[in-house]
């Protein structure tokens, strides 16, 4: 059993577990927690902090069929905390997450036939074939869904499946494939390279999902690279220049006849442990770099050095998407484009969607239930 001694100044409580280690419990951390604080079917916290001191002190503690149970002395309350809980939400242990998936990184030696693979069906009628793939998903940041409905809605029945679709200025859905009087590089024939999409958005799309409808056309291979693998090498080969794209943020601008989206954002990301999180990177959205004359030159020789990454065999995948297949790829990790294609020797016709990250982590964890 846990046992619970008061600090001597009552605003804290350390509790004893039975393999021997402890754990301080600051009281007013205690007190915001207190469970009788939240709504029993929103789960939201109802209790106002302001109600109480900073400096509120425990007026008597005991432990009671495996609970933690505080008397407060400036209010006649009781609060009561299952053992459980209390392990699980130690100060300083962030809270389990099952959408916390650490990535696994790869190079340009990964194959297609290497990547997590699932059918559609599956996806659609089984929930533990679908945790199983997310998971998969978000560790690679790039898989395979094959057996597609010959539906052009198919890729979004999928991704539906997930969580909402992402609405940009391209619709809820986008049409890849050559047509006159283009808004787009994805809508020509042009070789497209590795790139992220939509990175003048002020956040932007989390996961694409990119549905082969055919591709009969000479050409148009499409190319993948980890960008997370990239960051990586790069922090490790040239630290000054990860500094750079990690601390300094760069314009990205879409204009056409309806609309001027522009926004600013780091080309590499990191979370608060330095662990990086997001790449940003797509040359032909990029405006006018408008940084410092001092810094422009440094600037330049670090994104210079990132973009000829991203063109190298040893992070550069190349493969074929094949009528009925869908790629899923993490849009702010997996830089993807395509080679050109002769749109004279077949017909080529891809359509996307996104999901945030946020609604596919979501899911993850309730699945994951």
């Amino acid at each position: 059993m846990m046992t619970a001694t008061l600090h001597g100044n009552a605003r804290a409580i350390d509790i004893a577990w039975p393999d021997g280690s402890a754990t301080t419990f600051p009281a007013i951390f205690l007190r915001d927690s207190c469970p009788s604080g939240f709504h029993l079917q929103t789960l939201e916290r109802q209790f106002d902090l302001t109600s109480v001191p900073l400096d509120i002190e425990i007026g008597e503690a005991s432990v009671d069929d495996g609970n933690l149970v505080l008397r407060w002395k400036s209010e006649d309350h009781t609060s009561r905390f299952d053992a459980n809980w209390l392990a699980s939400n130690k100060p300083g242990k962030p809270l389990s997450d099952p959408a916390d998936v650490t990535p696994t990184l790869w190079r340009g030696n990964l194959t297609k036939a290497e990547l997590p693979r699932a059918s559609a069906s599956d996806l659609l009628s089984d929930d533990a074939a679908l945790l199983d793939f997310l998971v998969a998903t978000k560790s690679t940041g790039l898989a395979i869904v094959d057996g597609m409905a010959d539906d052009v809605d198919a890729g979004m029945t999928v991704a539906r499946r997930i969580g909402f679709l992402r609405e940009t200025n391209f619709g809820v859905t986008f049409e890849v494939q050559s047509k006159p009087n283009p808004n787009n590089l994805a809508y020509t024939s042009h070789a497209l390279p590795l790139h992220t999409d939509l990175p003048n958005q002020e956040l932007a799309p989390g996961f694409q999902f990119l549905h082969c409808l055919a591709n009969e056309a000479e050409g148009g291979g499409s190319t993948f690279c980890d960008g997370f693998a990239i960051a990586e090498d790069l922090k490790a080969s040239d630290p000054e220049a990860f500094r750079l794209l990690n601390t300094i943020p760069i314009p990205f601008r879409f204009q056409d006849q309806d609309y001027d989206l522009r926004s600013r954002h780091l080309t590499i990301e990191t979370n608060h442990l330095g662990q990086v999180r997001e790449l940003r990177f797509n040359a032909h959205i990029a405006a006018t770099l408008d940084l410092e004359a001092d810094v422009m030159a440094a600037y330049y020789a670090a994104y210079r050095k990132l973009m000829q990454m991203t063109r190298s065999d040893d992070y550069v995948m190349t493969t074929r998407l094949e009528g009925g297949e869908m790629v899923i790829f993490d849009n702010r990790r997996a830089l993807h484009g395509r080679a050109a294609f002769d749109p004279s020797t077949g017909f080529r016709h891809l359509r996307g969607c996104y999901v945030d990250r946020g609604e596919f982590d979501s899911r993850i964890r309730v699945l994951s239930r």
